[in-house]
């Protein structure tokens, strides 16, 4: 049976993704008083002005800029003139000009569009305008396909026609955003690479976390996909107990979110990871608890071997 045990675990979990980067100042209106989008007029975080229950955002993807008019791009094309770009590729001078203070203007009014699975997913606007420059820490001066943007927020109404040149998606009013990439996390969860037994935690971490951001429709905006979203980078113990069954010649067979018995007054649910023996075909699980009744998920029980009801 799933242990009922209920108190919070103590984990030594990293405060800091690495090399993380935090992200905020967007180009688009602060909310005015009373949670409402100046520019769209809708409710943002739903707060009870908006009459519905907030839906926050944990979600895994890039961020990119996006003019929204020609006469920006056109502007930012005079501003890139005058910078001193020589040798650079096209990704260097984009980010020099974007983090330069003079353009700042610039980027007040450009869109800022975070894709999932290289898909345009959401539209975001900082939840405090002084986070406007750290936006721009997201576009790296190179990139690589394995760069993840970490964004935590709420999600507010669909942006109307005109804000962003016709792309209409969900504004995220985001507090954090991270900005590393895979091979980093991989690493920083592997610490010295090779295990005892010879286990590379790192080979496993990377197939796992793989497995999660491919999970379908994962734009981490339902407490199934929060909860896997904040394992993925905030838990390293899923990885180090992966490398260990692959150790023992086992597979993962599958990643289920499920309700918890424990939710009450709390948003809880567990976390199960099956594996399968490659010889015996016999199945093991093992599940973790996440807490995902507000903005930020946090942990509740430890990894634990999970027995089905």
């Amino acid at each position: 049976m799933e242990d009922a045990e209920h108190e919070a675990a103590s984990v030594d979990v990293p405060d800091e993704l690495p090399e993380a980067t935090v992200a905020g100042e967007a180009g688009f209106p602060a909310p005015t008083e009373g949670g409402q989008c100046s520019h769209c007029g809708g409710a943002l975080n739903g707060a009870p002005n908006g009459g519905v229950e907030p839906t926050y955002v944990y979600a895994l993807g890039r961020v990119k800029p996006r003019f929204p008019s020609l006469s920006l791009e056109k502007e930012f094309a005079q501003a890139t003139a005058r910078t001193d770009t020589a040798d650079q590729t096209d990704q260097m001078a984009l980010s020099r000009v974007l983090n330069d203070p003079a353009n700042r203007y610039i980027v007040r009014e450009m869109c800022w569009v975070l894709s999932v699975a290289e898909i345009e997913t959401y539209l975001l606007r900082p939840a405090y305008p002084e986070d406007l420059s750290r936006l721009t820490q997201a576009v790296r001066p190179s990139t690589t396909c394995s760069d993840l943007d970490l964004v935590v927020g709420m999600r507010g109404p669909v942006a109307p026609p005109d804000l962003c040149g016709g792309l209409s998606l969900p504004i995220v009013a985001f507090t954090q955003l991270y900005s590393f990439d895979v091979a980093s996390l991989v690493q920083e969860v592997a610490a010295a690479g090779q295990t005892e037994g010879g286990r590379n935690v790192a080979s496993s971490a990377d197939e796992l976390l793989c497995r999660i951001l491919e999970l379908a429709d994962n734009a981490g905006a339902t407490d199934e996909h929060r909860a896997l979203n904040y394992l993925a980078v905030r838990y390293p113990d899923i990885y180090h107990k992966t490398a260990e069954l692959h150790g023992q010649e086992c597979s993962l067979a599958g990643v289920e979110v499920v309700p918890s018995r424990l939710s009450g007054a709390r948003n809880i649910v567990t976390v199960v990871f099956a594996y399968r023996n490659r010889r015996t075909d016999v199945e093991q699980k093992w599940s973790c608890r996440v807490d995902v009744t507000e903005q930020f998920p946090f942990l509740v029980t430890k990894l634990r071997e999970y027995y089905d009801r």
